[in-house]
């Protein structure tokens, strides 16, 4: 039996945050390879992940990264809350944020194949299954290039936000309050042009059958329908939305008192709970 040191059993819980006897047990099967301690681990977590595979993973983080011209978002799923606050669950998604950010790929698939210190994100959070014994699923990924982006992370990070600017050089502090806005008020499109058929169609007939349930005459039901959606478009547009640091003006008109240029490209925003 190979002879397991405690600086060796350290060093390997460092590599995969797994308990110290986990890591023990893996050195020794492995007879101190590294390599082959960090593989059974992985099976490890393979097996629960398997043997969990019909759980609901509800819960997680939510997290949120730019910098300079380029942003990225993720949802990191769990089952329990009590995970979602593990030092090694959350410092997992952080590190996923950062590849995310480094590498921009394609889409969520093109993210689990990058890798962290040689290892594909997928089988690190295969890796992290075994340790936590939850059921563990990177769920989401979106990002922003534009020439300047912002991001807000919610305080109990299961919701965040990505907002690309125009313009490059502008304050921090008004990308900060726009993707604030985002979290707060979950606009559905950046403007009314950018709502889709389907919605627009749907909020007419809503306006529709509001106004004949109200007995309006039918001569005007479809007048009192296009009112109700200019409303919908003033409330649920961002760019037409209010402004929630100062409800006088209109997102679009903080954008132009910063400067008569700026507006914003494109948002994301995403909630664990959703």
């Amino acid at each position: 039996m190979a002879q397991i040191t405690a600086t060796e059993v350290n060093k390997l819980r460092k590599m995969t945050g797994a308990g110290m006897m986990d890591c023990k047990k893996a050195l020794v099967e492995a007879e101190g390879d590294f390599d082959k301690a960090q593989q059974i681990i992985r099976e490890k977590g393979m097996a629960v992940a398997n043997k969990r595979s019909d759980r609901e993973a509800s819960e997680g983080v939510v997290l949120a990264k730019s910098v300079g011209s380029k942003g990225a978002i993720i949802a990191l799923n769990c089952e329990t809350d009590f995970v979602a606050k593990n030092e090694d669950f959350v410092k997992l998604a952080e590190t996923i944020l950062d590849v995310a950010i480094e590498g921009l790929p394609a889409d969520l698939e093109g993210l689990n194949n990058l890798e962290i210190d040689g290892i594909k994100i997928s089988e690190k959070v295969i890796e992290l299954t075994g340790v936590v014994g939850e059921k563990i699923d990177l769920k989401y990924f979106d990002k922003i290039e534009n020439e300047q982006v912002a991001a807000y992370i919610h305080s109990d990070k299961k919701l965040a936000t990505l907002v690309g600017l125009t313009k490059s050089g502008i304050d921090e502090q008004v990308g900060k309050d726009v993707a604030m806005q985002i979290a707060a008020m979950d606009p559905v499109a950046l403007s009314k042009d950018q709502v889709s058929e389907k919605d627009i169609e749907k909020e007419l007939e809503i306006g529709r059958n509001q106004a004949l349930a109200e007995g309006k005459p039918a001569n005007l039901v479809d007048k009192i329908a296009q009112g109700k959606l200019g409303k919908f478009f003033k409330e649920n547009t961002l760019l037409s939305q209010s402004f929630i640091k100062d409800n006088k003006m209109t997102v679009e008109q903080y954008l132009k008192d910063t400067d008569k240029d700026l507006t914003v490209s494109a948002f994301k925003r995403f909630s664990i709970k959703q």
